[in-house]
């Protein structure tokens, strides 16, 4: 892959305690991970992002790191972590791992030293009282007491206390976390909250002086080489959001605007232009989002009346229709595959899994229900361990009990069954990154005239995506069909469903 690998690639995410069990404990680690390589490269996928793997009490699902330069004991050693990076590159992946800035951990060094020696606390924000009235993003007060009566903040779980990015010694520390993985072998990080790391006395989000931060960042990356920084940003304003991927800054970022859009023909037109005009000036690549760790799955979510997603869980339990949702999936998988830019693809989306939503309470874990008191389920539904083979739980994933729970109806879902199935999401995933690979990623569109319901253009190829969002079938233009996510007769194209054709 060339030195701007990143631009056209797909990207798989691996959460790890859910992909593969190697061990037998229950809960997905790197043997597991290791074992399953083939698999993701016969998926098609250029790279692989993982949740973060290092050492932590698990509060927030590993995004509370006790630990940068270690691995979780959980998911194996520092050692297997490096082979598993040098055997995707034996097959020609790259390996893209998270950085949480933001906050750390209460088990970390540095913050265990702050409680004991209140001089060594300028690494984070402490005060003798809370200086706002904030609230956790995942709910509850944004300030926490300890012991001798002072407080700190941590915009997440009480288990995540926020750094001090004013302090030289943070800005030292995370540039040599990142050359600690460079030097690995790692070929990328995306950057976890990677707009809240200043503060001020009344806000967190989006401060000027954290582009200082990454203009670093990114020469400590160009010093490696074919080297990626993503950022997740949430961000309305768009030129606000573009900041962010100057030259000299991240060389892409999440395009949750995408993500979050319904499933409607002007919302889907309006957001794929707005992020075109977003990126084309500065020359970024944008990115192409459908769910990930935090997102309710899209067979679930296009079933609904309402196909949008916000965060706060206001649409769990609203009923999905699942025929509708899964057919609504497929096109809108095709049609995220022929945009240009780079895709991601999070793991389980190519099975077609829906969203578990009747998780018994007391086995939920995201720390967003017990801080929102059970109000928000938290995001536990989307993290169900993979089904790999099998008729019943644990479906391959394991010899061991998951963490959480499996449907018993994932039988017809695993990926043995979907293997031999010509018209599964396995297969359609399958089909579609491999000509995407050859045909499709980094380049221009131009739009096709086909009417208000119907989205449609050519890419630089002469591939052209036609996806109907209307209610009745449509003629398709003139070109032979080489991949689509439904049946099509007679030349028309069914409502939800996309066709490519050259």
């Amino acid at each position: 892959m060339s030195q701007t690998w990143w631009r056209g690639a797909a990207i798989y995410q691996v959460y790890l305690r859910s992909f593969a069990d190697g061990n037998g404990d229950g809960v997905g680690d790197l043997a597991g991970l290791r074992a399953r390589l083939p698999y993701l490269k016969d998926l098609g996928i250029d790279a692989i992002w993982l949740n973060p793997w290092y050492p932590s009490p698990m509060a927030d699902g590993g995004y509370d790191v006790a630990d940068y330069r270690g691995i979780e004991p959980v998911f194996g050693t520092l050692g297997e972590a490096e082979r598993f990076i040098q055997e995707a590159h034996d097959l020609d992946v790259k390996v893209i791992i998270d950085v949480v800035p933001n906050h750390s951990s209460t088990e970390s060094a540095w913050f265990k030293e702050a409680l004991a020696n209140p001089a060594a606390r300028d690494r984070f924000w402490f005060a003798d009282e809370p200086l706002n009235d904030w609230q956790s993003i995942f709910g509850g007060p944004a300030w926490t007491q300890v012991p001798d009566g002072q407080w700190y903040l941590h915009l997440f779980a009480p288990e995540q206390p926020d750094l001090n990015w004013t302090n030289p010694e943070v800005h030292r520390e995370f540039e040599d976390v990142l050359r600690f993985w460079f030097d690995r072998g790692a070929d990328g990080f995306r950057i976890d909250s990677a707009a809240l790391l200043i503060k001020s006395d009344t806000a967190y989000e989006d401060l000027d002086a954290v582009h200082d931060v990454y203009r670093r960042w990114r020469e400590v990356a160009d010093e490696y080489g074919e080297r990626v920084l993503i950022g997740e940003v949430w961000l309305p304003d768009q030129e606000r959001f573009a900041l962010y991927l100057r030259p000299d800054e991240l060389h892409t970022a999440f395009n949750f605007d995408f993500l979050s859009c319904a499933w409607d023909p002007a919302d889907l037109r309006r957001s794929i232009d707005l992020t075109l005009a977003t990126h084309t000036p500065i020359g970024a690549p944008p990115t192409w989002v459908l769910s990930n760790h935090d997102v309710t799955r899209p067979v679930t979510r296009y079933g609904r009346a309402d196909t949008s997603f916000a965060h706060g869980g206001a649409l769990h339990g609203t009923p999905s229709d699942p025929e509708l949702g899964h057919r609504r999936a497929r096109a809108a998988a095709l049609l995220a595959m022929a945009l240009p830019g780079s895709l991601y693809v999070y793991q389980g989306e190519e099975l077609g899994l829906p969203e578990v939503e009747d998780l018994p309470d007391e086995l939920r874990q995201d720390p967003m229900y017990a801080r929102s008191g059970g109000a928000n389920p938290g995001r536990d539904g989307c993290r169900i361990p993979l089904p790999w083979s099998g008729e019943e739980p644990p479906f391959g994933f394991g010899d061991g009990t998951p963490w959480l729970p499996q449907p018993e109806s994932w039988r017809k879902l695993t990926a043995e069954a979907q293997r031999t199935d010509l018209g599964s999401m396995l297969n359609l995933y399958r089909k579609g990154l491999e000509l995407r690979r050859r045909l499709l990623g980094d380049g221009t569109l131009a739009w096709l005239p086909l009417g208000e319901e119907v989205l449609a253009f050519t890419r630089d190829s002469g591939l052209t995506c036609v996806t109907n969002l209307g209610q009745d079938p449509i003629p398709l233009p003139a070109g032979t069909v080489v991949l689509a996510s439904g049946p099509i007769e007679d030349g028309l194209l069914p409502s939800d469903t996309t066709a490519w054709l050259t």
